[in-house]
């Protein structure tokens, strides 16, 4: 039996699992809860916002990197590759038009620091970078600014059909948030 739960040639389809295509799949059903939007904040209100809930949690319960001035570096919750992380606003702002220039500053000198540190403690070959603004560009939690940056590997998936699908991790957060946490401290 393979992980995608088929057996050997001939391929046959398993109640609920779909039309057999000799494709191997991993099933992470824990993802739904995000896809399906359990516990998104409403996309209005800065109350039960998870960004800024997470600014009064421990840095390792928040899965929280390093903390700046005006910014924080925290990982993904739903990473979509091994050391997915955002730069995050303490100021509950929606809009990169909003953010003041110490802050848009401070932002871009983390995100260069995150580059830095992930490429000390997992050596990506790249890095996807960037923001999704308002909920119909697909910003996840539309109501309070976030950067995505995402180290890349030659032979890891395109980042569009990742965003879209399934991502198997092997490290747990915990552990990657340690690394990096370190990383970064060590940096100085």
């Amino acid at each position: 039996m393979t992980a995608g739960g088929w057996s050997g040639p001939e391929l046959v389809a398993q109640e609920g699992v779909g039309v057999p295509d000799a494709l191997q799949r991993l099933w992470t059903p824990h993802r739904m809860a995000y896809i399906l939007g359990e516990n998104k904040p409403d996309h209005d209100a800065a109350e039960g916002c998870p960004f800024c809930r997470l600014i009064g949690l421990d840095d390792a319960d928040g899965l929280i990197i390093a903390r700046g001035t005006l910014v924080y570096a925290v990982l993904n919750l739903y990473p979509y590759n091994p050391g997915h992380l955002m730069v995050v606003p303490y100021r509950h702002v929606a809009d990169y038009t909003e953010l003041t220039g110490a802050e848009t500053v401070e932002l871009a000198e983390f995100t260069q620091r995150a580059m830095s540190v992930a490429r000390r403690v997992s050596s990506p070959h790249g890095f996807n970078i960037g923001m999704n603004q308002g909920v119909i560009a697909g910003a996840g939690i539309a109501a309070h600014l976030h950067q995505h940056l995402v180290p890349r590997w030659g032979g890891d998936s395109n980042f569009m059909p990742v965003v879209g699908h399934t991502k198997v991790l092997p490290q747990l957060l915990n552990e990657t948030r340690a690394l990096l946490a370190k990383a970064w401290r060590d940096l100085d």
